[in-house]
């Protein structure tokens, strides 16, 4: 077991018509969940706390810079707005991959004071599949 760095990652998101596209060199940095619910059911003869486990879960964040070439970041995150479509989004790191569907509920563009044109897109699970590495 090695202990590796997130350099030369790769991540793809699918259009609004399926087909998957990698984005990765419009991403500068991402944030990745896959938490699971916990029930408490400690009973009042208990010492300590004693829970299940719930539902699995999963949310993505990604953040880019502005890119509208044909199967880029914008062609991809454009239709977010008008399109009710999930998207596979599929994470790989090392020979590890993560895919999962997901509905998107943002595109966000941000123009700094600067000049700088970048973006946001926030993804959760869909579908009830539990996110697993493979």
């Amino acid at each position: 077991m090695a202990k590796e760095s997130g350099m030369g990652m790769s991540i793809a998101v699918d259009d609004s018509g399926g087909s998957a596209r990698t984005i990765s060199n419009d991403i500068t940095s991402f944030n990745l969940s896959t938490p699971r619910g916990v029930q408490d059911i400690t009973g009042l003869d208990k010492s300590a706390v004693e829970r299940l486990l719930l539902l699995a879960d999963g949310t993505v964040t990604l953040n880019g810079v502005f890119n509208d070439a044909s199967n880029n970041s914008h062609d991809v995150f454009k239709t977010v707005s008008s399109s009710s479509v999930a998207r596979t989004v599929t994470i790989t790191v090392s020979g590890q991959a993560l895919a999962m569907e997901m509905f998107f509920s943002d595109y966000a563009l941000t123009r700094a004071a600067s000049g700088e044109l970048t973006w946001t897109a926030t993804g959760a699970l869909a579908g009830g599949a539990v996110p697993t590495w493979g």
